[in-house]
């Protein structure tokens, strides 16, 4: 406890991890509206057949690269509190040197 109380141990990789699982329900539960949205706009009429079809595609495009991308967002900033390990192990060996 004392780690973290001096910030010698980070918690945010551990938030960002509760977060990404966040953005991945939250994307999915978007992705399945919109597919809904336009299954339903496609059965109101035929000439609204090619803007269900878009938005349902649109839909699936989410389903498919929206949990990829918040993945690759949250392994940036991931990694960016990562580098602060490594170079407070090297300030420290610096520091004990002669």
């Amino acid at each position: 406890m004392g780690d973290y109380l001096t910030f010698k141990k980070m918690i945010t990789p551990i938030i960002i991890q509760i977060l990404f699982w966040l953005a991945v329900i939250g994307i999915i539960l978007a992705g399945l509206w919109i597919i809904v949205q336009g299954l339903m706009t496609m059965a109101k009429g035929s000439y609204l057949v090619a803007i269900g079809l878009g938005q349902s595609v649109g839909g699936f495009v989410i389903l498919i690269f929206g949990p990829v991308v918040a993945r690759i967002y949250a392994e940036i900033l991931v990694v960016l509190f990562r580098i602060n390990e490594p170079l407070t192990e090297i300030s420290k060996s610096l520091a004990n040197r002669p």
